[in-house]
């Protein structure tokens, strides 16, 4: 097994950690450009609900110091950088006062399982179909039917989301309209209730899958042909060996590198993607969590998401790049 330096691991490390601190700063400063106050915000909900709130001027400077409003900006900064070391991204305007740590995790879990689930199966299913493409081996019927499913990957994932459940909940009703999971079912490591989730969890993901196996098939498809024609593939040709062990060993493991690392990076659109697959099927991740934050102005809300959804990628390109020589014995890391 190749080994990796310590100073390139070092480096990555470094590269890592920049990555963080500077989207989390960013994440920190952009909410601070709008002229809308969080605290403005809470006492604006309290107006609506109650008609007229006594002591406003009060109430609007306890709010501010719950948020931490009150103090410079310099501190609020730097207490900011503390508290997210451990996820701490302070209180809900929306849901006052739940931790926004608490709704993340909540939501967390249902988001990476149905980003995994998507994103395996169209990474394999995509990247497959494009080595096909090129394949000599190919039958002609697999060259001409990949081309005309991949008009589906020009719908957005919303659209293929309302289609979707119009054919197969509304009018087959093989699977249900919304949800995360039956409402007659206990959460529970049990097989009904993770039946339940898969039941739910299906539609969801196919229109996830449905609009991204393009991607992967293309580019793979490009890729395909480039490795077609170079030395090693042709010398394996003349030795006789077998079709569909070249295709494996000798072209799909050449030309899948550039795709794992546009697997790591694709995470963070994905999540993107989901906002509204998530929200259109009530699925309780990530996405519906960000989209109804917006809806809300919910500004701790949606830094801690944005925070997560960033840390997710760099930490997701990072096992990347470690993987990398265990892929292909080529590759050796360097220290420069």
């Amino acid at each position: 097994m190749p080994r990796i330096p310590a100073s390139y691991l070092i480096n990555r490390v470094i590269t890592l950690f920049l990555t963080v601190f500077i989207a989390a700063t960013l994440i920190w400063i952009i909410p601070r450009l709008s002229p809308i106050d969080p605290a403005d915000i809470m006492l604006g909900r309290m107006a609506a609900g109650a008609g007229s709130v006594e002591g406003s001027e009060d109430i609007l400077a306890q709010l501010r110091e719950n948020f931490g409003l009150d103090q410079p900006l310099i501190i609020q900064y730097f207490k900011y950088l503390g508290n997210i070391i451990t996820f701490d991204f302070g209180l809900s305007t929306a849901s006052f006062p739940t931790p926004v740590s608490a709704l993340v995790a909540e939501a967390l879990p249902w988001t990476i399982g149905l980003m995994l689930i998507s994103i395996i199966i169209t990474f394999i299913i995509g990247n497959l179909l494009g080595a096909l493409m090129v394949w000599d081996h190919s039958p002609n019927l697999v060259k001409v039917a990949i081309p005309a499913a991949m008009v589906f990957t020009s719908i957005p994932p919303i659209l293929s989301g309302l289609l979707l459940m119009w054919i197969f909940a509304a009018k087959l009703q093989w699977f249900p309209l919304t949800g995360s999971y039956g409402l007659n079912v206990e959460p529970g490591w049990d097989w009904d209730f993770m039946i339940s989730v898969l039941h739910h969890g299906f539609l969801p993901a196919l229109s996830i899958v449905v609009v991204t196996f393009g991607f992967w098939a293309l580019g793979m498809r490009g890729l395909m042909i480039t490795v077609q024609g170079e030395d090693y593939t042709k010398l394996a040709e003349a030795k006789g060996l077998r079709p569909r062990y070249i295709l494996y060993r000798y072209m799909i493991r050449n030309a899948i590198l550039p795709q794992i690392t546009a697997f790591a990076l694709k995470i963070g659109m994905l999540v993107a993607g989901q906002v509204l697959v998530e929200r259109i099927f009530a699925y309780n991740g990530v996405g519906k969590l960000l989209y109804d934050a917006i809806l809300d102005q919910d500004f701790p809300v949606i830094q801690g998401v944005s925070f997560v959804i960033i840390l997710m990628t760099a930490l997701a390109v990072f096992l990347v790049d470690l993987v990398y020589p265990l892929i292909d014995p080529r590759i050796r890391h360097e220290g420069a």
